[in-house]
């Protein structure tokens, strides 16, 4: 018999779009649009779709699904969740951090997107000639011509003498005012203010919770959908556009031979979709208690998917006008990252017949890829903490605005002039490794101590049937040892941390394993706190630690299925 208790007064989605809009605004992103493309293109083309879509099946959805069905039966945030199996407690706490972490920086990508969408209003676009006050006397407009105008070490997207390239490193960024990242000097006022619309734009959205979150990715959710679609269409009609496509499809399957290519793949999955940040966790918790969250779970992580592989068709057309009109090769024009949508893409947009309008529906799909996704970061954190501390919850408003200001503050570190430093950081460490730690202590918390059968049982309770073998296997043993292996990989891949051809000081590859280190000793720290504050003898205090709470008093009377054989062999 489900005894629910608190669950009955939650305030849930108003419609079920509401939930799959806020779901699919989260995952996709814009790590779709510059990073996936790339990696596909770099890592043997078409082929690279089969670790990619192997990685799919058999850890990114499991994750996926395990994770709506979580939040959804427990109806809780991510760390009061684990009423389910208390010891594991401190894994929330991580999530919650990093969510916080991200949200530092991931906020300042927005606002430059925010920065170019304001300085694409004009009848010509800043980034198309040399002249401005931020350019250098080495700004060359690049003329269509063979190669000669690079030398031949550099390829072209790496050139930083472009109008475009100055215009965000100089014109934006203020870069050359900053020697690396122990001189960072003030915040850049106008990305200030831009930063201040951003965290408004999130205050706003979060403020009456899925009230008012659901109906703002009504916008947010769906509007990257049609820019893509638009900007899809007038890329592969531009001449060169077929090249940029073969290039972005060419299959070489020689490269699965390569394990770099598989890791990518790996970490590209997890990365995209989005599973342990505590966000769907917490979307989930806001569900009616019998949704079907399987189909859910299937029907939003494909979609993210395909957006990535679609995506490539917008970038690569335009990648392959690119190398045609300045007469160089894809790989010299093919890159990824900030560099790809603010350098590259405005360049290529900025020598169309109305660049003007299709600058400013770039920078718009842009901040709306962006914004669902940083609601969602700190929604989790917002609901992870106000279901712990009653308190917070009841002060909601004034709780979402502390930490959207909080968010801001530490924000304010990236729009210095060596600002891009910190992101970089940031970037590499606060959601690197610790993050992949985290979802695989959830995995193991949720598929061996709470119980892959219990956990199937929960989630017939909701939905009236059973999850499949194939679903039990893959919780139970292939993500875990999935999660585990791209965990070692990610800290034996690490390597000082640099920026084009800036290499950061060795104390700041120590700070940053120290933000890393802050969210995941969480997990441990935690751990030792709960079992020292559990009554009772050594053992005792051992099962109350790995028992669901609503479960205790069978640990009283020695009924302890934790300790059984059969809890752990069970499938």
């Amino acid at each position: 018999i489900l005894i629910r208790t608190r669950g009955d007064e939650r305030e849930t989605w108003g419609k079920k779009i509401d939930f799959l809009l806020s779901v699919i605004g989260f995952a996709v992103d814009l790590a779709n649009v510059w990073r996936f493309p790339f990696l596909c293109y770099k890592n043997g083309g078409g082929a690279f779709l089969i670790p990619y879509i192997l990685f799919l099946l058999i850890a990114g959805m499991p994750l996926f699904y395990m994770e709506l069905a979580l939040g959804q039966y427990n109806r809780e945030g991510a760390a009061t969740v684990w009423k389910i199996c208390p010891v594991f407690k401190g894994v929330g706490y991580t999530v919650i951090l990093i969510a916080f972490y991200v949200g530092f920086y991931y906020n300042v990508i927005i606002a430059w997107s925010i920065h170019y969408l304001f300085a694409s209003m004009t009848n010509e676009l800043p980034w198309l000639h040399c002249g401005n006050p931020w350019n250098t006397p080495n700004c060359t407009v690049p003329q269509p011509m063979n190669g000669s105008f690079l030398d031949n070490r550099t390829s072209y997207a790496k050139n930083k003498n472009t109008p475009a390239a100055e215009y965000y490193e100089r014109g934006v960024l203020h870069l050359h005012e900053s020697r690396g990242i122990g001189d960072l000097g003030p915040p850049r006022w106008e990305l200030s203010l831009c930063l201040v619309a951003v965290v408004f734009i999130l205050y706003f959205s979060l403020w009456k919770g899925v009230k008012s979150s659901g109906k703002v990715v009504y916008i947010t959710a769906t509007m990257p959908y049609i820019v893509l679609f638009v900007l899809l269409i007038r890329g592969i009609t531009l001449p060169g556009a077929m090249d940029g496509i073969r290039a972005y499809l060419h299959i070489d399957l020689k490269m699965l031979n390569n394990p770099k290519v598989w890791i990518d793949a790996a970490t590209q999955i997890f990365y995209s979709l989005g599973a342990g940040f505590g966000v769907l966790i917490a979307f989930a918790s806001y569900n009616k208690f019998d949704n079907n969250c399987y189909r859910d779970a299937l029907l939003t992580s494909t979609i993210n998917c395909v957006t990535s592989f679609v995506s490539g068709f917008a970038i690569f057309s335009v990648l392959g006008y690119m190398a045609q009109k300045h007469g160089v090769r894809i790989e010299d024009v093919a890159t990824e990252g900030p560099g790809l949508v603010f350098i590259i893409y405005p360049e290529a947009i900025s020598t169309l017949p109305g660049s003007t309008f299709w600058a400013i529906v770039f920078f718009i799909m842009l901040l709306t890829l962006g914004i669902d996704s940083s609601m969602g970061g700190m929604e989790a954190v917002i609901t992870g903490l106000a279901d712990d501390f009653k308190i917070l919850k009841k002060h909601r408003k004034l709780f979402t605005f502390a930490t959207a200001f909080g968010t801001f503050l530490f924000a304010l570190l990236c729009i210095t002039n060596g600002g891009i430093y910190v992101l970089t950081l940031l970037d590499s460490y606060a959601a690197g490794t610790s993050i992949l730690f985290g979802v695989l202590i959830e995995a193991i918390g949720v598929s061996w101590f709470y119980g892959v059968d219990r956990f199937s049982e929960d989630i017939e309770r909701m939905m009236g049937f059973k999850p499949g073998l194939y679903w039990r296997l893959c919780w139970k043993f292939v993500s875990p040892t999935f999660l585990l292996v791209v965990v070692i990989a990610s800290i034996v891949t690490s390597t000082g941390l640099t920026l084009d051809d800036y290499v950061f000081p060795p104390w700041s590859n120590v700070v940053g394993w120290g933000v890393a280190l802050s969210s995941m000793l969480f997990v441990p720290v935690y751990a030792v706190y709960k079992f020292f504050s559990m009554p009772g003898t050594f053992k005792e205090r051992i099962a109350y630690c790995v028992t669901p709470e609503h479960e205790h008093h069978l640990v009283k009377e020695g009924n302890i299925r934790q300790f059984t054989l059969k809890h752990w062999l069970a499938i």
